[in-house]
């Protein structure tokens, strides 16, 4: 990450986010090749799209069905899924233009919480991670970057120092801005609902105002999110296979 973007706020953590030591290593029902593509010159390919997004009449038979056939072809949970597909959606009709793919989100939460199942957790049918999801204190310790307490612990439970929140992993500094709310219940926007999160992380990726299905748009957006290209490969990577495991049609 840039020192820039950690002091605007809208930086994420990858790196410096959830212990992965003695984690959960399961892999995923479909391989997922270490791909190391060099930054903008190529695009994770075409997913299968998610269901048309009808505000005014219910939609979810069309999503769960959808999300029955993404999770039965890559092994991403199926309430992730839907999460996935839900912002999909959403950003379809918010900002078509930048077009991006659930494919793109399920590479990230690969990466940063293996879709909220690392260390044996999971995500429930209500959207929440079984046990909260956080990350390492920012403490400036040996490959950590530094970063004081924002939020007096609110999301992270820690007064001293910052940590990455919930599946898509989010600084609270981040959420403050970002954070949205995916059902209209009332409740506050929680970083550990992985439907909150994976729209939060949809609005954060278009907000560059680039078109993800191009490798200049899509590459300048996931580095946005984590300012690594390691990271962006180790998305890329994900991003990739889900969708050759379930090719647009």
């Amino acid at each position: 990450m840039t020192a820039a973007l950690v002091a605007t706020g809208l930086a994420l953590v990858f790196t410096i986010g959830v212990h992965r030591e003695g984690g959960d290593e399961r892999e995923t029902a479909v391989a997922v090749p270490d791909q190391r593509p060099q930054p903008r010159q190529s695009v994770p390919g075409a997913a299968l799209e998610a269901p048309v997004d009808r505000p005014r009449q219910s939609d979810q038979d069309e999503l769960d069905a959808w999300a029955d056939e993404v999770a039965g072809a890559t092994g991403v949970p199926v309430r992730v899924a839907a999460a996935y597909g839900r912002a999909e959606m959403w950003l379809r009709g918010e900002q078509p233009e930048c077009r991006l793919s659930w494919s793109t989100l399920a590479g990230i939460g690969r990466v940063e919480s293996h879709h909220g199942t690392l260390d044996g957790n999971r995500i429930g049918e209500d959207g929440r991670a079984e046990r909260p999801i956080i990350g390492i204190p920012l403490d400036g310790s040996p490959g950590v970057r530094e970063i004081r307490d924002t939020d007096d612990g609110r999301l992270d439970a820690d007064i001293s120092w910052d940590r990455a929140v919930g599946p898509m992993q989010f600084l609270p500094t981040t959420w403050e801005r970002w954070g949205a709310r995916a059902t209209s219940d009332g409740n506050e926007p929680d970083p550990q609902d992985i439907d909150d999160a994976a729209l939060a992380a949809a609005r954060y990726l278009c907000s560059h105002g680039g078109d993800l299905a191009t490798a200049q748009g899509w590459w300048d957006s996931v580095l946005a999110y984590n300012n690594s290209v390691e990271y962006g490969q180790d998305v890329f990577s994900g991003a990739d296979a889900y969708a050759k495991a379930t090719p647009r049609q």
